[in-house]
C-alpha cells in the first residue's frame, strides 16, 4: 500500500553513524538484545525486535505516541511520529499508524537510500571472505562437481530473491530471464542511472536516455535486479523496489487486445526483437471454400496438453504413452475444425460458415517461450493438469512448424532449454514456484532465496509449466535496432 506518513516520519538528515556495528541482519533488539527480526525506526534509527519476536518495535511506536515520550531521539522535534520501521533482513518497510507494508517513498527517496545502505553494510564483511567460503563449500557439498570449472574455481555465483509475500511466481520469471543472456546482458550493459538536482532532486534519469520517469525508473529498477543475482552474494537480494514500480504502472499498461507487441514494419523494443515472433492463421470457410490468412505477433506460445494424455490411471491400469513437448505443438499447429461458438464470418458467404482454422509460424523467436497450460476450467471450479510432460533440454526443432521450411536453415530452427518454471501444488489458487536455469553449462534450482546446483536429470523430471529455449544459433554479439 502507499502510505501517507512517511514524508512526516521519515527523517530527512539521516545520520548512519547512528547505526549498531556488524550486518543489519545480525543486530539486536535494544530492549531485549534479541536478533531474531531486527527492525529499525526510521524517524530515530533506534533498532528493535519485530512484529513475530516480542515487538518491542511496536512498542517504541506507542511509547512515542504518548506526552512522556519527549525524551526520544528525533530529527525534528515537531515530528516525532515514529511510525516507520524498516526490516533488517528483507529490507521491507512497515507503517503502525497504516498497519501494513509501504511501497511507496518519501519525496527524496529517503526510504530507498536506507534500503540501500543497510544493504552495503549487510554485503560489506561477505566479500572478503568470499574466496574462503566458495572452497569450503567445494570441499564440502556433494555437488562439489558442478562447482569448479577448469581451474578449480568456484562458479556458483546465483543469488536467491526473497519473497516478498505470494510473489514466488515474480521470483521465478526473474531468475528464469537472468539465464537468457541474450535478454538480460542488454540490461546489465546499460548505463547506471544519475541523481538529477536542483528542483528535481530525488528523480532519476540517464545520461543517454529521457524517456519519461516511469519507463526509466522501471528499467532501472530491472536493470539493478538482473545485475544483483550473478554477484556471487550469498544474501538474498530483495526485489521490492522492482515489485513497486511495476506495481505503479501497471493501471496505465494497455488492456490486451489493444497492444501490438510485435511491429511488423516498423523498430521493435529489446523485448520484442529477443521474444517475439509471427504467427500465420489460415481460417478456411467448408461451404465456399474461401480462405482468410492473417499474421498475428506472439511473446510466447500457449499450447494445451491433449485431452487423451490428461486422464489420471488407476494403479491397476498400464501406464500410457508418455506426453511429449511435441505432442502439445503438434496439438497446437494442427488443422481444427471451429465448434459452434467460434464460427468464422466469411465475406463471400456473408455470414457465419463451418470452417477450419490452422496455425503455421511464419517467424521464429529468437528466445522460443512456451507456456503449457495447466489450468482448465471445469463446470464448477479450475482444475490443474497435473500430466508430465517430456520436454528436451537441447535441439528441440522448431522447423516442421514453420511455413515455409524449405526457406530455413535447420541450424537456425534448433533451440536449447535456458530455463523451466515448475508450479508446484494441485491448484491455480495455491502452490508454489520455482524455477531451474542453465548458467555456463550447469543448471541450478532457483527457489525464492535458496539457490542450489542441480542435475539435467532432475530438470528433465520436473513438471513444467513455462519453458525458455534459446536459438542455437544465437546472434547475440549482434547490434539490434531496439528502444525502451
Amino acid at each position: 500500500m502507499e502510505c501517507p506518513h512517511l514524508n512526516s516520519s521519515v527523517c530527512t538528515s539521516i545520520d548512519y553513524s547512528g547505526f549498531p556495528n556488524g550486518s543489519p541482519s545480525s543486530w539486536c533488539c535494544s530492549v531485549c538484545r534479541s536478533n531474531k527480526s531486527p527492525w529499525v525506526c526510521l524517524t530515530c534509527l533506534s533498532v528493535h525486535c519485530g512484529r513475530y519476536v516480542n515487538g518491542h518495535a511496536k512498542k517504541h511506536y506507542e511509547d512515542s505516541q504518548s506526552p512522556a515520550a519527549g525524551g526520544q531521539k528525533r530529527c525534528d522535534k515537531q515530528q516525532s511520529q515514529h511510525l516507520v520501521c524498516m526490516d533488517c533482513i528483507s529490507y521491507s518497510t512497515f507503517c503502525y499508524r497504516c498497519d501494513d507494508f509501504v511501497v511507496n517513498d518519501t519525496r527524496l527517496g529517503q526510504v530507498q537510500k536506507v534500503r540501500e545502505h543497510l544493504q552495503s553494510l549487510e554485503n560489506a564483511p561477505l566479500t572478503a571472505d568470499r574466496t574462503l567460503k566458495r572452497k569450503l563449500l567445494e570441499s564440502s557439498s556433494p555437488n562439489s562437481k558442478l562447482l569448479k570449472d577448469n581451474g578449480g574455481a568456484s562458479t556458483l555465483c546465483a543469488t536467491g530473491l526473497r519473497n516478498l509475500g505470494n510473489t514466488c511466481f515474480m521470483n521465478a520469471i526473474l531468475q528464469s530471464l537472468s539465464n537468457i543472456q541474450l535478454f538480460s546482458c542488454y540490461f546489465k550493459e546499460l548505463p547506471a542511472v544519475a541523481l538529477r538536482s536542483g528542483k528535481t532532486a530525488g528523480r532519476r534519469m540517464y545520461h543517454t536516455r529521457s524517456q519519461g520517469d516511469t519507463s526509466v525508473s522501471l528499467v532501472e529498477e530491472f536493470r539493478k535486479t538482473l545485475c544483483s543475482l550473478w554477484q556471487g552474494n550469498p544474501t538474498a537480494f530483495s526485489p521490492d523496489s522492482l515489485f513497486y514500480v511495476v506495481w505503479k504502472i501497471m493501471p496505465i499498461i494497455q488492456p490486451v487486445g489493444q497492444s501490438s507487441p510485435v511491429n511488423l514494419n516498423g523498430s521493435s523494443t529489446v523485448v520484442t526483437s529477443i521474444f517475439g515472433g509471427v504467427l500465420q492463421n489460415e481460417v478456411n470457410c467448408l461451404v465456399c471454400g474461401t480462405e482468410s490468412r492473417k499474421y498475428d505477433p506472439f511473446l510466447d506460445l500457449s499450447l494445451d496438453i491433449p485431452s487423451q494424455f490428461r486422464h489420471k490411471r488407476t494403479k491397476d491400469q498400464e501406464p500410457g504413452p508418455t506426453c511429449t513437448l511435441l505432442d502439445c505443438l503438434r496439438s497446437f499447429t494442427d488443422l481444427e475444425e471451429l465448434d459452434e461458438t467460434e464460427f468464422y464470418m466469411c465475406h463471400k458467404c456473408k455470414k457465419k460458415q463451418k470452417s477450419t482454422k490452422k496455425f503455421w509460424v511464419q517467424k521464429l523467436p529468437k528466445v522460443l517461450c512456451l507456456h503449457l497450460k495447466r489450468f482448465h476450467w471445469t463446470s464448477y471450479l479450475r482444475n490443474k493438469v497435473d500430466t508430465y510432460v517430456e520436454f528436451p533440454l537441447r535441439d528441440l526443432d522448431m522447423r516442421g512448424y514453420l511455413l515455409e521450411p524449405e526457406n530455413s536453415l535447420r541450424g537456425g530452427c534448433l533451440y536449447d532449454l535456458a530455463a523451466v518454471v515448475v508450479h508446484h501444488g494441485s491448484g491455480v489458487g495455491s502452490g508454489h514456484y520455482t524455477a531451474y536455469g542453465r548458467q555456463e553449462g550447469r543448471w541450478y534450482h532457483f527457489n525464492d532465496s535458496t539457490v542450489t546446483p542441480t542435475e539435467e536429470e532432475t530438470v528433465v523430471k520436473a513438471k513444467a509449466y513455462i519453458l525458455f529455449y534459446t536459438e542455437r544459433n544465437d546472434t547475440a554479439s549482434s547490434e539490434m535496432d531496439t528502444k525502451l
